[in-house]
């Protein structure tokens, strides 16, 4: 097989590195390891900056967002018994759209298959060999028959436990890491919205998010330990929990539900440089991982494929190479400022152990000034919705 662009995994940077890759007339073929029902049933977060949703529209893959997403102008930062909203668009001009990421999946997976893109799922045994040529090549199984692409470059989009980023050489490489003493008790619920807009809610017990996916399906996330068990939490403990932290006696409440799914993810913030050697070029959870907390992670992603489409298509038709040489410290200055933004947002709203009284009533004061400050407001605001 033959192709200019292998893409190496189906998420949502791999699936529109390809759709976009079409749209200017270079070919590619995606391989994933996972099934098409798997990819397109793992339900995940969904905060999608101005940025991200104007990328998919110019794509033509944004019509069921516009339709099904909920567009959110603001959001609430909960502390010391109050809730106090972000005017995001009155801050920025800009808004954000609750869209869960396997919903864009679903989307991309559509667009490439009506557009007749090679796209094969459940490939095992994937191996890339010459990238330090200019013509490496792919080999894996696909339906039990060995199989291999050559093609003039490879792009790892398969997430941070991939095979991508070890083909860069060790010599190369430089790790960027933090792991948090705390991780996210994640739960999806069949119940109405909570709130209008998404709540972030710092507690003495620990951090709360209330989130949403749909009118009909919440996701709701607490604080916890990242060692803890899921079956250590029944029903009625983890609803105990939310009230707890997030109720203050003026009337609200969190709405329960039939919870249907349970879950536990750590936190951490990574960074792996360069994102390139020779003929391979990493994109999304393959080169970087930032806490929830800032709802970066789909929209990191995308913001680098965009960066490869325009060097892959300036290099195909300009035979301009510039793009695709840059690409690492064009991606970076993103990339470092959403983990910035991503971290500060952990450190705001958690709680962490052994931290003293100064500590904690810092990190109040800094709440308050955020509230009351226009200017402090503002700054979160814009890096919220990608304001830069």
């Amino acid at each position: 097989m033959r192709t200019q662009v292998a893409i190496i995994g189906a998420g949502p940077a791999g699936l529109l590195l390809s759709h976009l890759l079409h749209l200017n007339g270079i070919e590619s073929v995606v391989l994933e390891s996972r099934t098409r029902a798997d990819i397109e049933a793992t339900i995940r977060a969904g905060v999608l900056e101005q940025g991200t949703m104007d990328i998919l529209n110019e794509a033509g893959v944004g019509e069921r967002m516009r339709r099904e997403g909920a567009v959110h102008h603001g959001i609430e930062l909960a502390f010391g018994g109050q809730r106090h909203r972000i005017d995001l668009t009155g801050l920025t001009g800009k808004a954000i759209t609750v869209y869960p990421q396997h919903e864009v999946i679903i989307d991309l997976v559509a667009a490439r298959q009506a557009a007749g893109g090679q796209l094969l799922f459940g490939v095992r045994k994937v191996a890339v060999a010459g990238i330090d040529t200019d013509r490496p090549v792919v080999s894996f199984e696909h339906h039990d028959v060995e199989q291999k692409v050559e093609a003039d470059f490879v792009i790892g989009c398969d997430g941070f436990h991939g095979i991508s980023r070890p083909l860069i050489p060790a010599a190369e490489r430089q790790v960027h890491e933090r792991i948090y003493p705390f991780g996210w008790f994640g739960v999806l619920v069949e119940a109405p919205p909570s709130s209008d807009e998404l709540i972030y809610a710092q507690h003495q017990r620990g951090f709360v998010l209330i989130s949403t996916r749909s009118p009909t399906v919440q996701r709701l996330y607490f604080q916890c330990d990242p060692h803890d068990r899921v079956e250590n939490w029944s029903d009625d403990r983890i609803w105990a929990e939310f009230h707890t932290r997030m109720e203050n006696g003026d009337g609200w409440k969190v709405k329960e539900g039939r919870i249907f799914q349970k879950n536990i993810i750590g936190m951490r913030s990574f960074v792996s440089t360069p994102m390139q050697s020779g003929r391979l070029f990493l994109a999304g959870d393959s080169a970087h991982i930032v806490p929830p907390t800032g709802a970066k992670g789909m929209n990191l992603a995308i913001a680098d494929v965009k960066l490869l489409s325009r060097a892959l298509e300036t290099f195909y038709k300009k035979n301009d190479t510039v793009l695709l040489q840059s690409y690492t410290s064009d991606a970076l200055k993103r990339v470092w400022r959403a983990e910035f933004f991503s971290w500060w947002m952990t450190r705001l709203l958690h709680t962490f152990d052994g931290a003293s009284s100064f500590d904690q009533m810092i990190q109040r004061a800094e709440l308050d000034n955020i509230v009351s400050s226009r200017a402090l407001s503002t700054a979160l605001a814009e890096n919220y919705v990608g304001a830069f």
